[in-house]
């Protein structure tokens, strides 16, 4: 599954000069935790709820002396997003994107390592969609029908370029059971590996034999 098949296409967003209060309300009326920064097409940032917040604490005490030194950048940062007042001003930027056509585990994986909740889709510089949390715990809820169907499909045949009667798939409740006998070493450990990032894939169970242990290499003569 890629992100595109998964992303939604109404994307609420501002300008860099919407101001902070019209920010908020529209994060409360839309119950959403984030919106895109868009000036003609462009995605520059994103404000969050976390940027009101920020405003809503109000300044931290000052370091002073050599320890206040140390902490000037910081300083200086939290002053400009207390002074803001625009959505421009206080976005996070740049902001961190993802193509429609990467895999939905890359965007899992963006959003764990970067944590995040949310991800604007871009194409050729463009916003044209944006994928939540909410949208891969959606995904993780797939039939085993349809898990069973993306594996064999997009891993076995069009990833690996295999026939899909080389292997033997079978899901239950998320779990993949993985058994045949595969050319390669190589394909036998890589293989369970794809079959895991596929959305909705709780655990992959491989009985994969092979044919030739490619990770043994002939000594070079001479």
């Amino acid at each position: 599954m890629i992100v595109s098949q998964l992303m939604s296409t109404d994307v609420a967003t501002v300008r860099p000069d919407t101001s902070l209060k019209d920010v908020a309300a529209l994060l409360a009326t839309q119950r959403i935790s984030g919106l895109p920064v868009v000036q003609d097409g462009e995605i520059l940032g994103v404000v969050s709820e976390a940027d009101i917040v920020y405003k809503e604490r109000g300044p931290s005490q000052t370091h002073q002396g050599m320890l206040g030194r140390l902490f000037t950048g910081k300083a200086d940062a939290d002053r400009a997003k207390l002074a803001a007042r625009t959505a421009g001003e206080a976005m996070t930027a740049p902001a961190i994107t993802i193509s429609p056509r990467r895999r939905v585990a890359e965007a899992a994986r963006l959003m764990i390592e970067k944590s995040v909740n949310r991800l604007p889709v871009v194409d050729k510089g463009r916003l044209v969609g944006i994928v939540t949390r909410a949208d891969l715990v959606r995904a993780f809820t797939r039939s085993d029908e349809e898990i069973e169907r993306e594996i064999r499909e997009e891993v076995v045949v069009r990833t690996f370029w295999m026939s899909p009667e080389d292997v033997e798939i079978m899901v239950l409740d998320g779990v993949v059971t993985l058994r045949g006998t595969l050319d390669t070493h190589t394909l036998a450990e890589l293989l369970p590996r794809f079959a895991q990032a596929v959305p909705g894939v709780v655990t992959v169970d491989a009985e994969l034999g092979w044919r030739v242990d490619d990770r043994k290499r002939e000594p070079i003569a001479g």
